[in-house]
C-alpha cells in the first residue's frame, strides 16, 4: 500500500511539473498584447502559413494566402508595435465576403482601373455603385504560389485571365518579390542618415506583369500596377503628400472620389497635401502625375512613428488609368499617388477602420510577351520626435511640428 501511495505521489508531481511547464509555455507565447508584432505573428500562424523575413529586430510577415501581401512589420522584435492594419475579426471568422475581403496588410498588390469603361472591378453593363462593385479574386481571395524564400527575401507568383468592363480579356503572369532592407539599404534608398537609437524596418517590393495574351491597347483598355498599404488610424495620424508647385495640371489634388473631402480634413498648401488618417470619415484624394513626387508619408504623433513610402514616377509620362466610378471622358487622366481614409458608409457599416497610402504605375500598353516592372519601398522609423524630425527634414524638407500643426 505504501508503494502504491509513493508511486501515486511521484506521478502527481510529474503531472504537475509537466502541466505547470506547459502552462508557463502557453503563457509565454500568449504574453504578447494585441497591437504587438508577436500577437499578430501567432494570430496569422493560426489561420495561414505566413512567411517571415527578419534581420535582428526588423521583421515583416507576408501571406501567400493573401496574394503575397505584407501583412505587418515591426522595428522592435516580437514585443514591438505591429505596424500594419490586420482585420482579425474577418480572418478568424473564415467568412468570404461578397464585394471585398479587407483582411488588411500594409502593402497589397492590386491592379487598376477600379472604375470607368475599362474597369476590372465592374462587369459590362453594371452600374458604378457599391452593389455592383466586385474586387477581382486574384487580388482578393486567391492564394499565390510561394516560389522561393530565405531570411530576407520572398517571391510569389500567379497567372490571371480577366475581362474588363469593355469585354477585353487580359491574360498575364504576376511575379512579386519582396526584399527586407537593412539600415544601410534604408539610408541608401532614402538618402538619409539617422541616429543609432532610431528603430527602423523597411522593405522593397518588385512587382512584375507579363502579357501572355494579345496586345494591350488604349482603345480596349490598359492596366496599371496599384499598390495599397493599410495602416492603423488614430486622431494623431496625419498623412502628408508633397507635390510639385510649379507644374501645370487640371487640378492639384483630386478630392471628390466619393463625396468631396471637407476642408477640416484636407489642407493643401505650400507644396503639401495634409490629410487626416483617423479612420472616422470615408474619403480619398489623388495627386496627378504632373504634380506627383515619388515619396509620401504619414506621422503618428502618439506612437512616435514616421512612415515613408517611396515609389517610381517616370519623367514625362502622364497616361495613368482613371479609377473614378463613372463613364469617363478621359480614361487615362488618372492619379499617380492616392490616399484613402476609411469611415462608415451610408448604412453605418465600415470596412476598417484604417487609412491607406497608395501608389500606381503608369498605364501599361504591353505587347504580347512584354513585361512591366514597378517597384515600391515602405519604411518605418520609431524614435524620439527629435530623431524622427531630423529624418523628416532630410527626406521631405518639412518639420514634424508643421505636420502636426496642419489641422
Amino acid at each position: 500500500m505504501k508503494t502504491v501511495t509513493i508511486l501515486f505521489l511521484i506521478f502527481s508531481l510529474l503531472s504537475c511539473s509537466n502541466s505547470c511547464q506547459k502552462n508557463r509555455s502557453v503563457s509565454k507565447t500568449s504574453s504578447f498584447e494585441k497591437g504587438t508584432y508577436g500577437y499578430d505573428l501567432k494570430f496569422l500562424k493560426r489561420y495561414t502559413n505566413p512567411v517571415e523575413l527578419k534581420d535582428g529586430d526588423a521583421r515583416i510577415l507576408i501571406s501567400p494566402e493573401f496574394q503575397g501581401r505584407v501583412m505587418t512589420s515591426t522595428a522592435a522584435g516580437d514585443a514591438g508595435l505591429s505596424l500594419g492594419w490586420i482585420n482579425h475579426e474577418l480572418i478568424s471568422s473564415g467568412k468570404v465576403l461578397k464585394h471585398i475581403n479587407p483582411v488588411g496588410g500594409e502593402e497589397r498588390f492590386g491592379l487598376g482601373p477600379e472604375g470607368g469603361q475599362y474597369s476590372i472591378f465592374f462587369k459590362s453593363g453594371d452600374s458604378f455603385n457599391l452593389e455592383d462593385w466586385q474586387t477581382p479574386s486574384f487580388i482578393d481571395t486567391e492564394k499565390y504560389k510561394l516560389v522561393a524564400s530565405n531570411e530576407t527575401e520572398a517571391e510569389f507568383a500567379t497567372s490571371v485571365k480577366i475581362k474588363n468592363y469593355s469585354n477585353f480579356q487580359f491574360e498575364f503572369d504576376v511575379n512579386r518579390k519582396i526584399y527586407l532592407l537593412n539600415n544601410k539599404d534604408i539610408q541608401t534608398e532614402l538618402g538619409v542618415v539617422f541616429q543609432e537609437g532610431v528603430k527602423s524596418v523597411g522593405y522593397k517590393s518588385v512587382n512584375q506583369l507579363k502579357n501572355t495574351g494579345t496586345d494591350w491597347k488604349k482603345e480596349s483598355g490598359l492596366l496599371s500596377i496599384w499598390l495599397l498599404g493599410m495602416f492603423n488610424p488614430s486622431d494623431e495620424v496625419t498623412i502628408f503628400i508633397p507635390y510639385k508647385t510649379d507644374a501645370v495640371s487640371d487640378y492639384i489634388v483630386k478630392d471628390d472620389y466619393f463625396a468631396k473631402v471637407s476642408s477640416d480634413r484636407l489642407i493643401v498648401k505650400n507644396g503639401f497635401a495634409f490629410f487626416k488618417g483617423d479612420g472616422k470619415e470615408r474619403g480619398k484624394i489623388g495627386i496627378p502625375p504632373q504634380r506627383a513626387l515619388p515619396i509620401l508619408g504619414s506621422y503618428d504623433a502618439d506612437n512616435k512613428l514616421l512612415t515613408i513610402v517611396k515609389c517610381e514616377i517616370p519623367d514625362g509620362v502622364t497616361d495613368y488609368v482613371n479609377s473614378a466610378w463613372e463613364m469617363q471622358e478621359f480614361p487615362y487622366k488618372g492619379d499617380a499617388i492616392n490616399s484613402y481614409n476609411d469611415g462608415p458608409v451610408a448604412d453605418g457599416s465600415q470596412l476598417g477602420p484604417f487609412y491607406e497610402l497608395e501608389t500606381s504605375s503608369p498605364a501599361l500598353a504591353l505587347k504580347s510577351g512584354e513585361t512591366a516592372v514597378y517597384k515600391q519601398s515602405t519604411i518605418h522609423f520609431k524614435g524620439t520626435e527629435e530623431e524622427l524630425n531630423a529624418i523628416c527634414q532630410q527626406v521631405f524638407n518639412i518639420s514634424l511640428n508643421e505636420i502636426k500643426g496642419a489641422f
